[in-house]
Formats: structure tokens, C-alpha cells, sequence
């Protein structure tokens, strides 16, 4: 499985991103997918991710803000993110846990850059 992150980029508080994930390769290992960020100096945390049931799961910093999303059929993952914040400043990582026929094991995209400026 490969994912290829994309949407970053520079934006003051108050305004809107949308983060893109496309997967590729063996869709059918993926059980679950997710987006973390990590600021420097600061450890990779969850922003939002479905569970196996199809649900989601939203970090406390992002509720009422962002919004994850994603199409089945084009195999490609959404962050919605507004009324972003200057800590929302981090890089963003797409990722994907894989079913355990397939070593459930994580798979990370490269991240994309996203900094709001006060």
C-alpha cells in the first residue's frame, strides 16, 4: 500500500485546508485509515481516523473543527479542516492499518506542511 498526501500549505487563523490521501497498490489489505500530525519537537498524534465499524474518532484539540471523510470507490481520505488554529501548525501524515493477513501493520504517507499564522 502506498498513500500520497496532498492540500497543505500556509493559511492564517480563522481559515479553512482540505487535506487530500490517495491510496494505492493493495487497497483490499487496509482495515482502517487516519490522519496524524506532528509539530517539531512534539510527538505524532492522532487528528481523526475511521474505526474497523466505519465510525471516527477525533483528537480533543480538532472536535467541531475538522472533519474526515473519504470515497471507497476512488480510495481517497479528506481532512476538512476550519477555523484552524496557529497550533494547528504541524505536518500532516496520512495513515493506513493494515489487516492482520497483511502483518496489521501501519503504513504512513509522506507528510504535507500545513502552518496558520496569527
Amino acid at each position: 500500500v502506498q498513500l500520497q498526501a496532498s492540500g497543505g500549505g500556509l493559511v492564517q487563523a480563522g481559515g479553512s485546508l482540505r487535506l487530500s490521501c490517495a491510496a494505492s497498490g493493495s487497497i483490499r489489505s487496509i482495515a482502517t485509515m487516519g490522519w496524524f500530525r506532528q509539530a517539531p519537537g512534539n510527538q505524532r498524534e492522532l487528528v481523526a481516523a475511521f474505526t474497523n465499524t466505519g465510525s471516527t474518532n477525533y483528537g480533543d484539540s480538532v472536535k467541531g473543527r475538522f472533519t474526515i471523510s473519504r470515497d471507497n470507490a476512488d480510495n481517497t481520505m479528506w481532512l476538512q479542516m476550519n477555523s484552524l488554529k496557529p497550533e494547528d501548525t504541524a505536518a500532516y501524515y496520512c495513515n493506513a492499518l493494515l489487516r492482520p493477513g497483511w502483518g496489521a501493520r501501519p503504513v504512513w504517507g509522506q507528510g504535507t506542511q500545513v502552518t496558520v499564522s496569527s
